[in-house]
């Protein structure tokens, strides 16, 4: 069973980044080359990119009419000076929109980790990014250490929401998504651990209760409140806060509440808010 602590061992010891030692690992277990894996990394950078610039700056509707154009407003207030929350959390929440956006109209994005949650990752990587001015290569490498993140939980419970919820869909992404931030800001590699197990323990029970079925409501928004949550993780974790339980201790536990949740709050709108008396109006306008 993967570790995320062995991770953290090993980029201390050779005085690494978390996405180099997952680099190197996955070289060698694919058999392909450093410079292969970051080429492929490096289209799913395009397609972060491209996901949010096209999220921000058309006109998207989704089929149901529930999804579309709030990524937009978030961002032209932010452009207005006016944002309550400052250009930082702003950018992140309009990014984090604007994929979901993407996801809900049938554009292309990437799964980090699955569609549902795909606003995360890139809202936070590249809010970072218009901060700190990051290179290409760094921006690959952080990508590294969200898909170590994400693959220890992969391993160690699951990323699905039909499995365990929607804790483990955009907790999953807000975890990969502090270690990210963490990582770009300049932290340790037992910071990213520290960000990634705060994040993901503020969101640990969430349910899977979408509104007639459609990764639309709440799925979008809560990727924006996740992206924030990541930067309030990120953010004690480089001034030096820690997490009291370890990274994959908090993973485990999400895979063992994932368990005891009921089917009804895992993906089959049959509970939370999808039963609520708006979310059956709206299932039977849409349906």
């Amino acid at each position: 069973m993967r570790a995320y602590q062995d991770y953290i061992r090993l980029a201390e010891e050779k005085e690494l980044k978390i996405g180099e030692i997952v680099l190197a690992e996955q070289a060698e277990d694919s058999e392909k080359t450093e410079s292969e894996l970051r080429e492929r990394m490096r289209s799913n950078l395009e397609v972060m990119r491209a996901s949010v610039r096209s999220g921000l700056s058309e006109e998207r509707q989704s089929l149901s009419g529930l999804v579309g154009g709030d990524a937009a407003k978030v961002y032209n207030r932010r452009k207005s000076g006016k944002s309550l929350t400052g250009d930082i959390v702003s950018g992140a929440i309009a990014r984090a929109l604007a994929v979901a956006e993407v996801n809900a109209t049938m554009g292309k994005i990437v799964a980090a980790p699955t569609a549902g949650s795909c606003g995360v990752l890139p809202a936070v990587l590249f809010t970072v990014d218009e901060l700190l001015g990051s290179t290409e290569e760094e921006l690959e490498t952080a990508l590294f250490t969200a898909a170590g993140v994400g693959m220890v939980i992969a391993d160690r419970a699951n990323v699905s929401g039909a499995e365990g919820g929607c804790q483990a869909e955009i907790g999953s992404a807000a975890g990969m998504a502090a270690a990210v931030a963490v990582e770009l800001a300049g932290g340790t590699p037992a910071q990213t651990g520290n960000a990634a197990a705060l994040a993901m323990k503020s969101l640990l029970g969430l349910v899977c209760d979408p509104v007639a079925g459609l990764v639309e409501v709440p799925c979008v928004k809560r990727n924006a409140t996740a992206a924030t949550l990541a930067l309030a993780a990120a953010e004690m974790a480089l001034a030096g806060v820690e997490s009291k339980i370890p990274l994959d201790e908090v993973i485990d536990a999400m895979g063992e509440i994932g368990r005891q949740m009921p089917c009804s709050l895992r993906e089959t709108a049959q509970g939370g808010l999808a039963v609520s008396k708006t979310g059956q109006r709206i299932k039977a306008d849409f349906l």
